[in-house]
């Protein structure tokens, strides 16, 4: 069987930076970090006081305020960020869309935080009979799928996949495959996350994962820095319109990127930790080169997980250099990490970093690792594009997320000249 080709033709975004692409991805090139003080928890209560809010965000401003007070945060920010990307893909200009050949996969890897404490609350102090009736469908996290098919008719493939912080590009790869072998012509695909509440800091804080750099917030996500001290929550949803080649190029879609390889694996190690050899890291990257049909040295930028956390970043980028080679036997690979700006946004973060690599693509410019003053000896020695963009000439990019739990997925894309 003949696998079909993937394109993009739409993009949405919802991150610490406010609503929309441009917002985010003009951050990045700038290095602006979208880390603060918290604002919607009492940090008095908490060690760690900082995390990747979205701002002065109004649902009511983008969905029926009736509607809005039905969903979790991390629904809303799914159906803004939909919203757009189906806008800047002009799907509702199709004539002759038929809805069993579109669908979506927009998840999240911990669902209602906010909806679920909530309502404990209300038991706790009330009575289970208190628990709002819009309880489930605002927690479960297959909500945002099934959100927007409602909203748009969308009728074809609707499902979650959750893996942790793997998440987002567990579902662009899927959504990936559902189009390749004929399951669907387009795919709304993607990632969602609202954790920053007590249950969502109160937690990571205590598995000590977190960054406790209160006092200077803009400077605690540090890949790679030997003074990292763990990763920056952050909160937002990032969707992309996944569409068959032929299908785009006859309606005369624009195209911004095609995705040409998925690779997925397991550890198979620890519940939090990564394998130390980063073994199913190199295997997960591997495959998706081997899926893509290229060679390592066919890519020219890595967009890693890159956490900011101790052990994880010195997994990863041995898995990197074992796979394309250090700087000094693959002098022209860029790697950085998105993370030292945005913070790590969990379920969504994989595709607002799948982003990132359609927008370095499409512009010849690599978002840097901001807040690396001294790199860590222990990790792999490879240019990291530390705290200034860089330009660069970009056809293929490669973009990694592994989760809690050993679960790893990579995304290779590439420009149509490729």
């Amino acid at each position: 069987m003949t696998k079909r080709r993937v394109v993009i033709t739409g993009l949405g975004a919802v991150s610490p930076y406010g609503v929309g692409v441009d917002k985010l991805w003009n951050s990045l090139v700038e290095g602006k970090s979208g880390i603060s003080t918290s604002e919607s928890i009492d940090i008095e209560k908490h060690v760690v006081k900082i995390s990747g809010e979205v701002k002065d965000f109004t649902p009511e401003d983008y969905i029926e305020p009736k509607e809005a007070k039905k969903m979790d945060r991390f629904i809303q920010f799914a159906l803004v960020a939909a919203d757009e990307a189906v806008k800047d893909a002009k799907l509702e200009e199709i004539k002759d869309l038929d809805p069993y050949r579109v669908g979506v996969i927009v998840s999240s890897a911990a669902g209602g935080f906010r909806t679920f404490e909530e309502n404990h609350k209300r038991i706790i102090d009330k009575g289970p009979n208190k628990c709002s009736p819009f309880t489930i469908p605002m927690m479960i996290v297959n909500m945002p799928s099934g959100r927007i098919s409602m909203k748009y008719g969308f009728k074809g493939v609707n499902k979650v996949v959750v893996s942790a912080c793997a998440t987002g590009t567990h579902s662009i790869g899927d959504a990936f495959r559902s189009i390749q072998y004929g399951d669907a012509d387009i795919m709304v695909a993607g990632g969602c996350e609202a954790t920053i509440c007590d249950v969502g800091v109160g937690a990571f804080s205590s598995a000590r994962t977190l960054s406790k750099r209160n006092d200077d917030p803009q400077k605690a996500s540090r890949p790679y820095d030997k003074d990292r001290d763990g990763f920056v929550m952050s909160e937002g949803a990032a969707v992309l319109i996944l569409e068959e080649y032929e299908h785009a190029k006859k309606r005369g879609a624009h195209i911004y990127a095609e995705i040409a390889g998925y690779g997925q694996t397991a550890d198979a190690y620890d519940v939090v930790a990564p394998a130390p050899d980063g073994a199913g890291a190199i295997k997960s990257m591997e495959f998706a080169i081997k899926d893509a049909g290229m060679k390592p040295t066919d890519v020219q930028y890595i967009n890693t997980h890159g956490t900011s956390t101790g052990l994880g970043d010195v997994a990863e980028s041995l898995a990197v250099a074992k796979v394309f080679g250090d700087k000094t036997q693959n002098p022209d690979l860029l790697v950085s990490s998105t993370k030292s700006m945005h913070g790590h946004c969990l379920g969504a973060t994989g595709a607002i970093e799948c982003i990132a690599c359609v927008k370095a693509i499409n512009n010849n410019i690599v978002p840097p690792t901001i807040n690396l003053e001294c790199q860590d000896e222990k990790v792999a020695d490879l240019d990291y594009v530390p705290n200034k963009a860089r330009k660069a000439d970009i056809h293929v990019a490669l973009s990694n997320s592994f989760g809690f739990g050993g679960q790893n997925a990579t995304i290779v894309l590439k420009d149509l000249s490729k």
